[in-house]
């Protein structure tokens, strides 16, 4: 699993060696070879992913974390050989650290549970209706027991 960290990241190495660990994971339980995927990450402060989110969702406000993947549909593009780039992770630090404190977890655990469920909408998953709801958070709770990375 190769991932790309824009420089000057913010996080331990600790937490990027368990973001590449969830990557591989992700990707292996959707059929695809690791050594193959790759995948662009950049955190960025409250006023960038704000500024990120009104442009590429309309939406006013900041977020934690957005994805943009790479293809529409797995299945029908990917490539059969080469490097598959699944795209790209934008992660807000602060966002994260908020977060981390209002639901009573780590930061660690946060970043690594922001950072899976990015990775599963490059992956083609959604949340948009209660079905693909369901089916996403079931398999984010596979690979966040799989780290280790409980509540």
């Amino acid at each position: 699993m190769n991932i790309i960290y824009e420089e000057g990241h913010v996080v331990t190495q600790e937490i990027l060696d368990k973001m590449t660990q969830a990557a591989t994971r992700a990707v292996e339980l959707e059929d695809l070879e690791a050594d193959r995927c790759e995948i662009s990450v950049t955190f960025v402060d409250m006023e960038e992913i704000h500024a990120l989110n009104k442009e590429y969702r309309d939406v006013d406000s900041p977020t934690d974390v957005l994805s943009f993947p790479q293809f529409a549909d797995l299945e029908e593009e990917i490539p059969e050989v080469g490097e598959i780039c699944l795209g790209d992770v934008v992660i807000c630090k602060e966002k994260a650290e908020q977060q981390a404190e209002e639901f009573g977890h780590s930061f660690e655990r946060e970043i690594i549970y922001l950072f899976v469920h990015s990775v599963l909408h490059l992956l083609g998953y959604d949340h948009m209706e209660e079905d693909e709801k369901a089916c996403m958070r079931a398999r984010e709770e596979e690979i966040m027991e799989h780290l280790g990375v409980l509540r």
